[in-house]
């Protein structure tokens, strides 16, 4: 178990609908694949605990499911809030490295994308995987409200901010129940379905 931090700088950017999502409990899934400056060109987990940083301008309606695509609104290339809201931090759990496309659909019903983001990012780098994240997210009690530094902006998961926040009396989106009973679920499935591919593989292999 990581030992629980009392503040953090350190901060996971994700689209403000997806950490709207996580913090309203929806979900416990991020999916991703590394931002253009990412050293190395691929995603690294940095920290296990973070806060989440909300950003707007690469969200895309037409990438998620109906009733989290209504709650986008455009805005122009290098646009960026005056200020930005930190209302949540969130320690990650469980990182699943996946690269089969029937695997990352079975995953479908456990996050807020659709299947068109789901394709673009698996064809994007198609030999690197599509990490799977699964997150317990805790509620600040109060909103931090941070002034926008340029060092934010730009192609990258992380960052970290010029101040620390305290992460301590917050709320957790979900119970413990509830949250270990969907890291059950998801971990089944990715278990059950790469089981099911290797016994086909053998069947295939055997008769053919």
């Amino acid at each position: 178990m990581l030992m629980e931090l009392t503040t953090t700088s350190h901060a996971l950017k994700e689209w403000a609908v997806a950490v709207n999502a996580l913090e309203s409990g929806k979900t416990i899934m991020l999916l991703r694949k590394g931002g253009i400056h990412e050293r190395n060109g691929n995603f690294q987990v940095a920290h296990k605990q973070i806060l989440l940083y909300p950003t707007y301008e690469h969200q895309q309606a037409f990438m998620l499911k109906p009733e989290y695509a209504n709650r986008v609104y455009p805005v122009t290339s290098g646009w960026h809030p005056e200020t930005v809201r930190i209302g949540s931090w969130a320690e990650i759990t469980d990182i699943l490295p996946i690269s089969d496309e029937f695997l990352v659909n079975a995953l479908l019903p456990f996050h807020i994308w659709n299947e068109h983001f789901i394709s673009d990012r698996l064809k994007w780098k198609p030999r690197q995987p599509l990490y799977i994240l699964l997150l317990r997210t805790y509620k600040l009690t109060q909103d931090q409200e941070i002034p926008y530094h340029p060092k934010y902006g730009g192609c990258k998961s992380w960052i970290d901010l010029d101040q620390s926040i305290n992460l301590q009396e917050t709320t957790p989106a979900l119970s413990d129940f509830a949250y270990t009973q969907l890291v059950q679920t998801i971990r089944g499935i990715v278990g059950d379905k790469m089981a099911r591919k290797i016994d086909m593989l053998n069947y295939n292999s055997t008769f053919s």
